[in-house]
């Protein structure tokens, strides 16, 4: 049962990935591509978290976290990036 679980996953998060990595070639704007980055980060740590639940180990725990605060910090830095852009009014 464990095996046709982690088969489906492993396909689920395959097809993210495919799509993430899409976005972040197409995209037609920074934050599409910013976005999928972000989930494409998401999605090895969900992987990351698959590995760590079917071989019952920790060890990938700290980069799980690593991941996570990298894509958050760098989200956000491009938000406020793009904010300030936004606000500034254009000049002739």
């Amino acid at each position: 049962m464990m095996h046709a679980v982690l088969a489906v996953t492993a396909v689920i998060f395959s097809l993210a990935a495919a799509g993430a990595i899409i976005r972040i070639a197409r995209g037609p704007s920074l934050l599409d591509r910013v976005l999928a980055s972000d989930v494409l980060l998401a999605i090895l740590g969900g992987a990351l978290c698959i590995d760590m639940a079917v071989n019952r180990h920790l060890n990938n725990l700290m980069l799980v976290l690593a991941i996570s605060v990298i894509g958050f910090i760098g989200s956000v830095t491009v938000a406020r990036f793009v904010a300030d852009r936004r606000e500034q009014p254009n000049e002739p």
